[in-house]
């Protein structure tokens, strides 16, 4: 999309509350423009962008955009839970651009990193920052979570652009790479995509947009992936050729240590030394909501909070909670999780009871409805039943009042390590106990 954005003066954020969305107002009011934004929610990244100086009107209203506006960037869930201001913004006499095409527009005329796959995106963009950052690269980035010093966007001088590229409703097109990482490939978003080929498709589909002389960081070896990268013009770097078992990451589990390659096969690609490029991931700290330590309880119990919520994600997450906290040293890790969408929950119920195996207590939360209406058809007492028949340890809660009291009446020790977990609102439970 081409887009002269050094002419727009004024822009306006539809959801500007969101990881994503917010890292785009960061990088607006960076240059030098005026910035505002609306959203429905509360929290965090609204509290940091308030602190900018953006004006943040809570609530939604086609009539709380500025008149002077020329450009409004809006969250792609509006289109679905509330057609009719979506219909407004594109009727109406201002440019009106979703967050895949503002970064579409971004993009254009950088060397693009775009990182993408179902599962790892976040952390192996932050290792891929910490690595050009480290070593004089002055990228730019924009990730899907916030850096350890508090960002989700950074600016830089160069014209490398590393950003994190969600497959949902195919956003990620929007972006040409000229490097594309691929994680891996799963079975997600299926209130969206028809089936796993479905996905693959659409893997796929960006991979063909990779030129010839750029390249695809990935494993393709896996089944999936050999599939997405069938007939592309691009450079295959198999990201398994910089795995090391042995790496000290401060950031625990196997499925990092996979990111941390994909992060050094990017470096290798733009000619940075492996020796400097593996000290850079190595002190790379994490982001926030991803094995976050959020504190301790007076007993000792620490208290964690983590984004997994596909059960793939939550079982390497645990795992990886299990190389810090072993079974064998006495330690019992208790779960507080939310699931997120009916849709999800109900079409992945079969994978959670694995997903939560390292775990030895499970307290589930009402589901994240998000942009669902819930059917009937699904709950997290039916999760809780299907988790219980593997493994007698999980409880559903009606409500966070009601999860919150049966975790302040546990009799916790120093061996406990309590996480909250999910893409929606668990750590709030968490929270509460700390406080």
């Amino acid at each position: 999309m081409n887009i002269d954005l050094s002419k727009i003066k004024h822009v306006h954020f539809v959801g500007i509350g969101g990881i994503g969305v917010s890292a785009i107002a960061r990088m607006m009011l960076g240059e030098g423009k005026v910035v505002s934004g609306q959203d429905t929610g509360e929290g965090e990244i609204i509290d940091r962008l308030k602190k900018l100086g953006i004006d943040v009107i809570h609530g939604q209203s086609f009539e709380d955009i500025p008149v002077d506006a020329d450009l409004i960037v809006y969250t792609i869930a509006i289109e679905y839970y509330d057609p009719e201001f979506f219909k407004k913004l594109k009727e109406g006499s201002v440019l009106a651009l979703s967050y895949p095409q503002i970064l579409g527009a971004i993009s254009a005329g950088k060397y693009t990193i775009s990182i993408s796959g179902t599962h790892g995106k976040t952390t192996t963009t932050g290792m891929i920052s910490q690595i050009l950052r480290d070593l004089g690269k002055d990228p730019t980035v924009v990730i899907g979570s916030l850096l350890a010093d508090g960002t989700n966007f950074v600016h830089g001088g160069s014209d490398l652009f590393v950003v994190e590229s969600c497959e949902y409703r195919r956003s990620f097109l929007n972006i040409n790479p000229n490097i594309l990482v691929i994680t891996n490939v799963d079975a997600d978003h299926l209130d969206y995509y028809k089936d796993i080929e479905d996905i693959k498709n659409a893997f796929h589909e960006l991979a063909m947009k990779v030129p010839a002389d750029g390249f695809i960081v990935c494993d393709p070896d896996d089944n999936n992936v050999a599939d997405v990268i069938a007939g592309v013009k691009a450079k295959i770097i198999n990201y398994q050729e910089f795995f090391d078992p042995t790496l000290k990451l401060k950031v625990p589990g196997v499925h990092n240590k996979k990111d941390a390659a994909c992060a050094l096969a990017v470096a290798d690609i733009l000619g940075i030394k492996n020796m400097d490029a593996i000290g850079a991931v190595c002190d790379f700290p994490g982001t926030w909501r991803r094995f976050q330590y959020k504190g301790e309880l007076y007993s000792g119990a620490k208290v964690y909070d983590d984004y997994a919520h596909h059960p793939a994600e939550i079982k390497a997450t645990l795992q990886g909670f299990r190389e810090f906290y072993p079974r064998e040293k006495g330690y019992k890790i208790t779960v507080v999780f939310q699931p997120h969408l009916f849709s999800r929950t109900k079409s992945l119920i079969r994978e959670f009871p694995a997903g939560f195996a390292e775990a030895d207590l499970v307290l589930l939360l009402p589901i994240y409805p998000a942009r669902e209406v819930d059917d009937g058809t699904m709950s997290s007492e039916i999760l809780a039943g299907e988790i219980n028949k593997y493994e007698n340890n999980t409880l559903a809660f009606a409500d966070f009042a009601t999860a919150e009291a049966h975790l302040a009446d546990m009799d916790f020790t120093d061996h406990d390590i309590i996480v909250s977990m999910g893409a929606g609102e668990a750590f709030k439970v968490v929270d509460k106990l700390l406080a």
